[in-house]
């Protein structure tokens, strides 16, 4: 019988993990939302490191590199789209979109830069591609898992209220799940989901972020 790519147990374990994690993250106090989604990434981070073959063969060179940042690329042309969409038609969404980069202003932006580019965004891929995804790929095949994990991933959002961002996340992990599922290298998945967090977050946000006068 071949070796399982994810040890047994680590799917159940890592998904409940990941609820309360965010739910602590999104509903806590928000000056200290980067220092606890940095300790989510490291936790989760880490548990897909000593679970999951995949996320341990991850490796990053010049074809990881133009395949993430050619990936980032195309999901931030879908954002534009995206953006103007929910401000336009989604009930509070203008409203909701300034509130999330309202979370830009609570640390220097180059301490958010690094936090995500070294533990937040690596943690994702590694977790939710390379643990979550390829346990539901090994279990229920290529497609069937990537779908699953696409919704896994989308649904640990709902936590944070914000109709907007759950859509968002939904949108992103299907993204990125699709392209693990087609063959994409973990390692271009890494680099595909810090520049494009790192860019549209801090460099060059979608659309209007001036947050809304509170009544």
């Amino acid at each position: 019988m071949p070796e399982r790519e994810v040890a047994p147990g680590a799917l159940a374990v890592g998904l409940v993990a990941a609820q309360s994690a965010f739910a602590a993250t999104f509903r806590g106090p928000r000056a200290r939302f980067w220092q606890r989604m940095t300790l989510t990434g490291l936790g989760l981070g880490t548990l897909a490191l000593a679970t999951s073959r995949p996320a341990r063969r991850t490796r990053i060179g010049p074809r990881e590199l133009a395949l993430g940042l050619a990936s980032a690329g195309t999901l931030y042309v879908t954002f534009q789209v995206g953006d103007r969409f929910a401000r336009r038609f989604v009930p509070g969404g203008d409203a909701q979109i300034r509130d999330i980069y309202t979370l830009r202003t609570i640390r220097p932006r180059e301490e958010i830069a690094l936090r995500l580019g070294t533990v937040i965004g690596p943690a994702e891929e590694l977790f939710w591609r390379g643990l979550v995804q390829a346990a539901l790929m090994e279990r229920y095949g290529r497609w069937p898992g990537a779908a699953m994990a696409a919704m896994a991933y989308g649904g640990v959002h709902i936590v944070t209220g914000n109709f907007t961002l759950f859509g968002a996340a939904g949108i992103a992990g299907a993204h990125w799940c699709a392209l693990y599922a087609a063959g994409m290298p973990l390692g271009a998945l890494i680099v595909s989901h810090v520049a494009w967090d790192v860019w549209i977050f801090l460099v060059q946000p979608t659309g209007e972020i001036t947050p809304l006068a509170r009544a």
